[in-house]
This record gives C-alpha cells, structure tokens and sequence, in this order.
C-alpha cells in the first residue's frame, strides 16, 4: 500500500497531468492486489466509472455556457446588473459580484465564469481607475459562484456517486450562493473607501432599470427555466442541461444573432476537450477508488478522524481543513472522486444530513479554484489579463476569508442549507 501512495504523491509533485497519476497508481494498486492477472479489471473499472446516466448533464452545461458566453449573454447580464448597482461606489465591482450570481444560474462552471467575465469586466474596470490585481481578485471571487448556485457540476458528480438526490443538492446550494455573493458585496463596500474604489453615476431611474431588465429578460429566462424544471421534479438534471442548450442557440442564433453554424464547430471542440479531462479523472479515479476501497483506506480515514475526537465539530472542522488544504495543491475533481465518498459518509455517520455534507464537501472544494498554487480560476485570469498571480492572491484574501465564513455558516448552520430543499419537498 505504501508504495502506491508514494508513487502517487511523486507523480504529483512531479507534475504529472493528475488524470494520468490517478490512473498509474491505480493500475499499480491492482497489480499489487492480486499480480497481473488483476490488470484485466483496470479498463472494466475505467469505463464503470463513467457509466452514469447524469453524467450526461456535464458537457451538455459545458456546451451551453459556451454557447451562452458567444452569444454575449454575459454584456446583458452585466448591464442589467450595473443598471441596479453601478451608482455605489465600487460600482462596477458590485457590478461584476451581481452579474456573477445572475450567470451562476445558467452555467454553473467557475471556470467558464472566470473566462467570460475575465476578458470584458476586468478591461472596464482598470479603464475606469481600479487597479488591476483587485478587478482580477472580484472576478475570481464571483467565479465561486458559479459553480455553487446551481447548475453544479460538481453537485452533479456527488450526487451521482453518492446517492444523493442532485436536485436537492441544487436546491441547497441557492441560499449559500446568494450569502457568499452578499459577504463579496460587503467586502467590496468596505474596501471601497480604503481603496478608494471610483463611485459610479448617479442612481439610475426606474426608466433606466426596466429597460437593462427588458433587454436581459430572455437571459434571466434561462436559469427559471433550468432550475424550475429540476426542482419541480419535471426534468431531469440532463434534460435541463439538453434545454438549456437547445435555449441558448435559439438565443445565440435567432435573437441576438451572434452565433453562427460556423461557430459550433469551435465550440463543440472547446467543450469536448474539456469534457474531456474531467470525465478521464473521473474514470481513472474510479479504478484508484477500487483499490483503495480494497485496502480498506476509507475505514482507517474514518477511524483515524474517530481517533482523534468524538466530537462532531471538530470532525466537521478536521474535514474541512483537509478539504481546502488539498484544494491548494490537487484538481478538486480528483479530489471529489477519491476522498468525497469516503468523507460524506463521515459526515453522515455523525448526524449530518446527506444533503448538507455534500454541499459542504462541494462548496469547500470550488473555494480551492480560487486558492494558489494551482487555482485554476486564478490561472484563468492571469492568463486572460497578463497580471501576475501573486498580485492577484495579495488582491484576493479578504475575499477568501468572506467566501470561508460562507463555507463554515453551511457546515454548522444546517437551516442555511436544507431550508430550500425542506420547502421544495426535496
């Protein structure tokens, strides 16, 4: 056992793409189960872990925020949003926090809301006098969002992994998302005069605001149309996804016509390479899971956070320090696969509701997309604007620790979580 575990930990300081690390330990974990007559298994348990239905929903929600990022949904949303907000100081920086809950409603992907946002809100803000490494840390900061108000991907994985209803999962995640996009909004408010963040125009009139609602209304459409239907039970998370897609090219193509047939091609491209790299760590995760399901890793973990307390605050607290020290240094897709069974069932053992520990585990990994070394809607960001990622990280921290008092508020405030899913019947 040791073995494997030090060759995994090598090929990842090495810098071995993670998919293939997963996929090498776990081969070499088979082989030292039962020799090479065991290696037959590996491509059975390669393919097993991919062969879930709502795994669908993944690159469909991909292809639609691509489709949606062409067509200029993100300019309408952020319009709409400057149009309520943009008179405060720091207003295009509320600005950019609010249009970021709006998208989080319609892609749910960190990453996807870091590029959109990246490569038009941050030019308009240094344009108007905020300095470059905090426009970055806003767009970062709201990028965790994204991929906490639903649709998730992640949520999507747990929930097939684990058993846990995915709409529920969606429906816990509302509450927390609008929390963490109110802290970001405080924080920039409070920043806003150390700073000295520019004040935006006068406040708007009721005039000025229907009219960025009316020309935004069939994008705030979208995220009514993907969550109503989950939630109310008449689509499937996959079929929503389908939707959304089928939605955004009538959007795209017949309304705001910014997407042609040419343009699919590209996109279709874009979201299978990205499709890609999630669904091969999903698949040889799945074979290093096996072995270490074997090995019986998951019960020493268990016994190992039992050993050091009884209390379950403290095991709450021991697993969520794991869960964002790891999300510094691992893809947190890996790192859902592998460690997020064996913790949610920790979870559960000491009386947290299903529901609420997945929203846990997931929320705590998406804020490891926004912490160095390896975050990668920082990286996204500094390639997209050229700033360095450490002047990004030193703009970020106040931010970080807003987005952590979110992430502790769903760990012992149950009612923060499951009062959606509790109303909803879920």
């Amino acid at each position: 056992m040791m073995w494997v575990l030090v060759l995994f930990f090598v090929l990842l300081a090495v810098g071995v793409p993670i998919g293939f690390v997963l996929g090498i330990a776990g081969v070499l974990g088979i082989m030292q189960v039962g020799g090479a007559e065991m290696l037959a298994m590996a491509p059975q348990r390669y393919f097993a872990g991919l062969d879930l239905f709502t795994f669908l929903a993944m690159p469909l929600f991909i292809f639609a925020g691509e489709i949606m990022n062409r067509a200029g949904i993100t300019e309408r949303l952020a319009a709409f949003a400057d149009a309520l907000v943009g008179h405060l100081r720091g207003g295009m920086a509320q600005s950019c926090m609010v249009s970021s809950v709006l998208f989080a409603g319609i892609t749910g992907a960190a990453v996807a809301e870091a590029a959109a946002f990246g490569s038009t809100m941050v030019p308009a803000m240094t344009k108007n006098g905020y300095k470059r490494p905090f426009a970055c840390a806003v767009v970062v900061a709201g990028s965790i969002i994204g991929p906490t108000i639903p649709p998730s991907n992640l949520m999507v994985i747990y929930g097939s992994m684990m058993g846990v209803s995915i709409a529920g999962l969606f429906a816990a995640g509302i509450l927390p998302g609008l929390v963490m996009g109110l802290f970001c909004m405080c924080v920039i408010a409070g920043l806003g005069r150390r700073l000295n963040l520019p004040k935006g125009s006068e406040r708007p009139s009721l005039r000025r605001v229907l009219y960025a609602f009316r020309h935004s209304l069939s994008a705030l459409v979208m995220p009514v149309l993907i969550l109503g239907g989950i939630l109310s039970g008449v689509v499937t998370p996959t079929e929503a996804a389908a939707i959304a897609v089928f939605y955004a090219l009538g959007l795209g193509m017949f309304v705001y016509h910014r997407v042609k047939l040419a343009d699919l091609v590209d996109m279709l491209v874009r979201t299978a390479r990205i499709t890609g790299v999630v669904f091969l760590i999903i698949a040889a995760a799945s074979i290093l899971s096996w072995w270490m399901t074997y090995m019986q890793l998951p019960q020493m973990i268990t016994q190992l956070f039992l050993g050091l307390s009884s209390n379950p605050s403290t095991i709450i607290l021991m697993i969520l320090l794991l869960l964002l020290v790891l999300g510094m240094f691992m893809d947190i897709n890996a790192i859902l696969i592998v460690l997020g069974p064996i913790l949610g069932a920790l979870a559960t053992s000491i009386g947290m509701n299903p529901v609420q520990a997945g929203l846990m585990i997931v929320l705590a990994l998406n804020i490891g997309l926004m912490t160095p070394p390896v975050g990668a809607s920082l990286f996204v960001l500094s390639s997209i604007t050229g700033e360095r990622i450490e002047a990004i990280t030193a703009a970020m921290w106040p931010f970080v620790i807003a987005e952590v008092g979110v992430l502790f508020l769903v760990a012992y405030w149950p009612s923060l979580t499951l009062t959606m899913p509790r109303l909803l019947g879920l």
